[in-house]
């Protein structure tokens, strides 16, 4: 079986954000596959997806603080800068972390380790709604 959909994410503020649940609500074909694989890509290239730890928050600060620090706003050698100060740096971050994951599915559910949660990660000040293809694979 093959399956695939678009689903929109709210508009959310910069940082790095929860939306393992969001996803699964709106994949209830997951719940039929035995085994097979989810890819989740999002269609933006200033916002990324990665895949961490899902129960402290903490870590979602410290990874907005890791990645404000390792690639800042505002260089003098950014040429391209007329979308704002944060653009630049947004493309950088997104090429770091990526633009699409790939997740097994056993027995209708996400294979995800323990503690772990599919992070969207805003790397604009006012990035507005996002689209996330969600293509499924299995039988």
């Amino acid at each position: 079986m093959w399956f695939q959909k678009e689903i929109r994410l709210s508009p959310r503020k910069r940082g790095f954000h929860l939306v393992t649940e969001e996803i699964l609500n709106q994949l209830p074909e997951m719940r039929a596959l035995e085994v097979g694989m989810l890819n989740v890509f999002i269609k933006h290239s200033s916002a990324s997806l990665t895949i961490n730890e899902n129960a402290d928050p903490t870590v979602r600060i410290d990874f907005e603080s890791f990645f404000s620090h390792a690639v800042p706003e505002e260089e003098p050698y950014y040429q391209h800068t007329f979308e704002g100060s944060d653009d630049m740096p947004a493309h950088l971050k997104s090429s770091i972390l990526g633009a699409s994951l790939s997740i097994p599915v056993t027995q209708g559910r996400l294979n995800l380790g323990t503690w772990q949660g599919i992070y969207f990660c805003e790397h604009r000040n006012r990035g507005g709604s996002r689209t996330l293809v969600l293509t499924l694979h299995g039988e």
